[in-house]
């Protein structure tokens, strides 16, 4: 997959993309900065989301539109919590100059097929599905229709919308598809993740795969690159104290620095599969066992489990020899502390 110039695959670092929603209070400022934290904070990219509340839902109290999922929103009507959220469209222009400006990449989830369009006229470079839009096959389909970068989150999908998903793409010819696991409570706690999930769905769907992460800490996203995740989305806020329907799963600044410092620490980790040494390991194992004698022994002496013994550093005979040098005579006087070498034996 590639995502204007970035490249994400098997071999790539991790894509790191700072997930703005709600976390611009209703403030453009606030927007502009946080899109300047992502970029201090160490992320590839900033996400934004595009939709209006009135194409989300209705603007009724009735029970049908009351939040009561045990969530931080519980309350709330759809309309009442999507019109707090939403950000105003008109940014759109200031906030990809900005991520531009910052070198991050920007890109946005599309809520609508009016949404898709607007953001046709940007040419962004991908398109994120939400987790409660995976079932709209027809935007699905939409979206994927434009030849663009499709990333899926699969919060609320079983494995049944997950295929379909897979195959509206399919059938609009993009085959170009990821897929981030993810659990859509608010916050996640951690025994809800499944984070195993990860190298699953990878296999079975035959796609890059990542973590979009809702818990309130950074222990997943780090987890998960352990686990093949190739996409971490994290949302990001300048301080939870500025409140916010997503303040409470968002992170700080600075946290998000750490998680995405110690994302590159766990990929430098990871490596690749070897099995010779380094160098500084082939140094070190000077140190290892070999055969040494130990007590000194006389021109034409044998030796035996008592004048030679498998002891540290490294610099005689291998230690699985013993048994095979047990009873040979030494050409020569050996003395204590001298390494047992072919050349002493007869």
């Amino acid at each position: 997959m590639k995502i204007k110039d970035r490249i994400i695959d098997d071999a790539s670092p991790a894509f790191v993309v700072a997930e703005l929603s709600a976390n611009h209070n209703g403030k453009i400022g606030i927007a502009l900065d946080t899109v300047k934290a992502a970029r201090d904070a160490g992320a590839d990219a900033i996400k934004v989301q595009h939709y209006k509340p009135e194409s989300l839902t209705i603007d009724s109290r009735n029970h049908f539109f009351r939040i009561n999922q045990g969530t931080v929103w519980d309350g709330l009507t759809l309309f009442e919590l999507y019109s707090r959220a939403c950000m105003p469209w008109e940014w759109t222009e200031q906030i990809f100059r900005t991520a531009g400006e910052c070198g991050l990449i920007c890109f946005s989830s599309p809520f609508d097929q009016a949404a898709v369009d607007f953001l046709e006229t940007f040419d962004v470079p991908a398109y994120k599905i939400a987790s409660f839009e995976i079932t709209d096959v027809p935007l699905v389909e939409y979206a994927a229709a434009k030849q663009k970068p499709i990333i899926v989150s699969t919060g609320v999908a079983e494995l049944d919308d997950i295929t379909e998903a897979m195959a509206a793409c399919g059938r609009m010819g993009n085959h170009d598809v990821a897929l981030l696991k993810c659990t859509s409570s608010y916050p996640a706690p951690l025994e809800s993740l499944n984070l195993n999930t990860i190298p699953d769905m990878k296999e079975r769907f035959r796609s890059i795969v990542g973590l979009s992460d809702h818990t309130t800490g950074i222990a997943a996203p780090i987890a998960s690159i352990a686990l093949g995740a190739k996409i971490i989305e994290k949302h990001l806020i300048l301080d939870r104290s500025l409140g916010g329907p997503d303040a409470v799963f968002s992170i700080e600044p600075k946290e998000f620095l750490s998680m995405t410092r110690a994302i590159r620490d766990v990929e430098k980790a990871l490596g690749s599969v070897v099995y010779e040494l380094a160098a500084d390991a082939r140094k070190s194992r000077e140190l290892s066992r070999s055969l040494f004698v130990v007590e000194d022994v006389e021109e034409g002496g044998v030796i035996t489990t008592s004048n030679t013994r498998s002891i540290r550093p490294g610099y005689g005979l291998h230690p699985k020899l013993l048994t095979a040098v047990l009873g040979k005579k030494v050409k020569r006087k050996v003395t204590r502390g001298t390494p047992l070498t072919w050349d002493v034996l007869e």
